[in-house]
């Protein structure tokens, strides 16, 4: 098993910001040091890119995660192992699933993230970002840093995340200034709206359909349509832990419900 305590960390040091000359890519990218505070950030922010939050935390990195660089440009992983900086997407559209990475919680302050092409990611030699690696060692924890409302990156060779002038991901600044200021994003359900989805799930069984029901049929003739199949079946569900997938079965079987299969 991997040494992770042999990992070097360090605070998020704020540098002078200073402007990045880039070489045209065909795309131009917005830099941070002009963004909003993340903590200011509001629910359109969402809304704008394709219910993609802005995480805040370490715990809030799990599931499917993306990382942005510039308004809207993402970390895109290349199939030779490799990330580049994605083009810009038209506001209201999230990642592409190149641009997804699976996130895995190492420590209480740390995580490791899975690309597409099913390899983790780390730094190499050369100070690159890479997806090469079967396991999670030293070089494969990355190291979330949450400062006055700006978020950095630190990867394992304790330096922090951004792009070069080529548009290659990499991970070679000791300090987080302007150009390595970047947002975490998630499309995970949020803590908040997991505990009141578990809060609507307790109580009398007929009502929790009933509410389940009412998110998603027509009401064409303006009558509620049920399934026939009584409580009895879903309380078992529950019991097994599986009540959400007992309601969709129930509910796609309802030739009323705009989902049905």
């Amino acid at each position: 098993m991997a040494d992770y305590s042999s990992v070097k960390v360090g605070k998020l040091k704020l540098k002078g910001e200073k402007e990045r000359k880039h070489k045209k890519k065909g795309h131009k990218r917005k830099h941070e040091d002009t963004e909003v505070p993340l903590t200011t950030v509001s629910k359109t922010d969402e809304v704008e890119h394709g219910s993609w939050w802005v995480v805040s935390k370490v715990s809030e990195i799990r599931s499917s995660v993306a990382i942005e660089l510039g308004e809207r440009t993402y970390v895109r992983a290349l199939d030779n192992g490799l990330f580049t900086v994605g083009a810009p997407h038209p506001e209201g559209e999230g990642p592409d699933q190149e641009e997804i990475l699976m996130a895995v919680p190492v420590g209480d302050s740390r995580v490791g993230f899975k690309s597409g092409y099913g390899k983790f990611v780390g730094v190499d030699a050369k100070d690159r970002m890479v997806g090469r690696a079967d396991a999670i060692g030293p070089k494969e924890q990355w190291e979330p840093v949450f400062q006055d409302g700006k978020t950095a990156l630190q990867g394992g060779n304790s330096r922090f995340l951004s792009a070069d002038a080529e548009d290659s991901v990499v991970a070679k600044s000791r300090v987080a200034g302007g150009a390595e200021m970047l947002r975490i994003r998630s499309n995970a359900e949020r803590a908040s709206e997991a505990s009141a989805t578990a809060k609507q799930d307790e109580g009398n069984l007929n009502r929790v359909e009933i509410n389940y029901v009412k998110q998603f049929q027509k009401f064409q003739d303006k009558r509620l349509r049920l399934n026939e199949g009584g409580a009895e079946e879903l309380r078992a569900a529950r019991e097994q832990g599986r009540l959400h997938e007992q309601l969709l079965d129930r509910r796609a079987k309802m030739k009323a419900d705009r989902y049905c299969k």
